[in-house]
């Protein structure tokens, strides 16, 4: 740091006080970035008859941190509550509605991402022209999270010119993995075409029961029907090849339902999972998270060896204390359906709450009407407790820090 001298004044014994404020940005949770951190400072060339040489300004380092997250941090700062409650939440828009079902909840309530689900039979043009009005609605520095359920087989919502008719899951795994990548490629670029920038996908649950019996993933050929240490290496081929396209990928659902009967969508019953932290199928999940996908999305089912008395999605034992404090995964944390049946026994209101408590980031809502009640619960619930509030800004954060480094945001 350069010197600054100071000179005394004939029989003054008194040396003058300088002082340099400076503001750092933070990498931590709680970081705060001051919006003035790079304003110049004055030198007080007056007291006591002292003088003492001009700062040399070039010489002064800047502070601004404008990585993502560094980024992300001060946006999140400069927004209200709302605006912050708005980015943990995903609505739905289904084939066949307008997008203007969604101006709204995106201009005015600040909804920050939109799933784009059902049957859409109308190609890449036909999305991209839905898309594009959603995108209208919001902020052109702060842009949506589009996604979509594009698995393959039974599960593609996107079709029609332009689309590939993808393969099962279960037919991918048949694949070499540099096959699966260079397909994924392929696969993602039609989604980019058509304005999604999120598939919600790969299913990485192992079956391990009777593939007919499960429900939610083997009897409809959503795994990749290999052996978890298989179908880690097919995830992330899959995340890979998306990426290549510009794509992000949402990991699901954390930690298997491979080991469960009933499928969350349609039922309460017959989701007791025997998953263990200990075992192969919740390590495919952390290995596929080498292959850096952009979400995290967690289960509804429960899991009796990891938190009894609650469903993965609303664990902080299994959200928090195990796959952030743990594993290490810092990124978004997404729901399945909050509005599925598996959760029918929870208030609406309640339901992005619990998500967010639990140490969750965005609220994935599969039904309209579902999607005022989220936003009010969000809102009321940080209005009235600080401490919520500060975990709703860290999540907002995490789904900021995203949307820079998808340069969705500016």
């Amino acid at each position: 740091m350069k010197r600054v001298h100071v000179h005394l004044a004939r029989c003054a014994a008194a040396l003058c006080a300088i002082a340099l404020p400076l503001s750092f940005a933070g990498c931590s949770s709680n970081a705060s970035l001051n919006a003035d951190s790079n304003q110049s400072e004055q030198s007080n060339s007056q007291q006591s008859g002292a003088s003492h040489d001009a700062l040399d300004k070039s010489n002064v380092p800047s502070v601004m941190d404008d990585s993502p997250h560094g980024k992300a941090v001060a946006a999140v700062n400069a927004m209200s509550l709302a605006e912050r409650v708005g980015q943990l939440v995903m609505a739905p828009l289904y084939a066949g509605s307008d997008p203007s079902s969604l101006q709204d909840l995106i201009m005015n309530q600040h909804v920050g991402s939109v799933l784009i689900i059902g049957n859409w039979n109308s190609g890449t043009a036909g999305v991209a022209a839905a898309t594009s009005a959603l995108q209208s609605y919001a902020p052109a520095n702060n842009r949506l999270l589009m996604t979509t359920d594009q698995e393959g087989g039974l599960v593609q919502h996107l079709q029609g010119s332009g689309f590939d008719q993808m393969p099962s899951a279960t037919d991918q795994g048949t694949m070499s993995t540099d096959q699966l990548r260079q397909s994924a490629a392929v696969w993602g670029s039609q989604l980019k075409s058509a304005g999604i920038n999120v598939d919600l996908a790969p299913v990485v649950g192992t079956v391990t029961v009777d593939r007919a019996t499960n429900d939610p993933v083997g009897a409809l050929d959503r795994d990749f029907g290999l052996d978890a240490a298989g179908n880690a290496d097919h995830a992330k081929a899959f995340i890979q090849g998306m990426a290549d396209s510009g794509i992000g990928s949402a990991i699901k659902h954390y930690p298997g339902l491979g080991s469960v009967t009933g499928n969350t969508d349609f039922t309460a019953d017959g989701i007791l999972d025997t998953t263990t932290l200990d075992g192969a199928e919740i390590n495919a999940f952390n290995s596929a998270l080498e292959a850096n996908p952009s979400m995290v999305m967690m289960s509804l089912a429960t899991y009796q060896a990891i938190d009894p008395n609650n469903p993965a999605v609303f664990s902080s034992t299994l959200v928090t204390d195990y796959l952030r404090n743990t594993v290490g995964f810092q990124g978004v944390i997404t729901s399945d359906s909050l509005s599925a049946t598996a959760l029918s026994g929870v208030q609406p209101s309640d339901l992005g709450v619990r998500l967010v408590e639990a140490g969750g980031d965005l609220a994935c809502i599969g039904a309209f009407d579902y999607v005022q009640q989220v936003l009010d619960g969000l809102n009321a619930k940080a209005a009235a407790d600080s401490a919520f509030a500060d975990k709703v800004k860290q999540s907002a954060i995490r789904v900021m820090t995203l949307k820079y480094d998808m340069e969705l945001a500016k």
